[in-house]
């Protein structure tokens, strides 16, 4: 593991967001879901493909909220373009647990 400085760390923006939408991504190589995510007025809506579809169903993850770093450039995942990190965790066995805020908070709110 390398060390980074604070300025390093703050060049990551990540925010809560809340999901609008959720569809299958059955062209994804793994299993995936298309997600829209509302990041409030200042970042607008951004799509992020996730391979979460483990631990969640579509409707589970309607109206939750996450986190994502909305920073990194675009990246094109088969005929979808990600346009947001979603974040999230492994379990022992590899399933993925999505990061969110205990509580609710303000769409668009940056992670400290």
């Amino acid at each position: 593991m390398i060390t980074i400085s604070y300025d390093d760390f703050l060049k990551l923006d990540i925010r809560a967001g809340r999901v609008l939408r959720v569809e299958p991504f059955p062209e994804a190589r793994k299993p995936a879901f298309k997600l829209w995510i509302d990041f409030g007025p200042d970042i607008g809506e951004k799509k992020s493909s996730a391979q979460i579809t483990d631990l969640y169903t579509p409707d589970a993850l309607l109206g939750r909220q996450v986190m994502a770093v909305v920073n990194f450039p675009p990246r094109q995942i088969g005929p979808f373009m990600s346009e947001v990190l979603v974040l999230g965790a492994s379990d022992a066995e590899g399933r993925i647990s999505l990061l969110a805020p205990d509580h609710d908070v303000p769409t668009g709110a940056r992670m400290h």
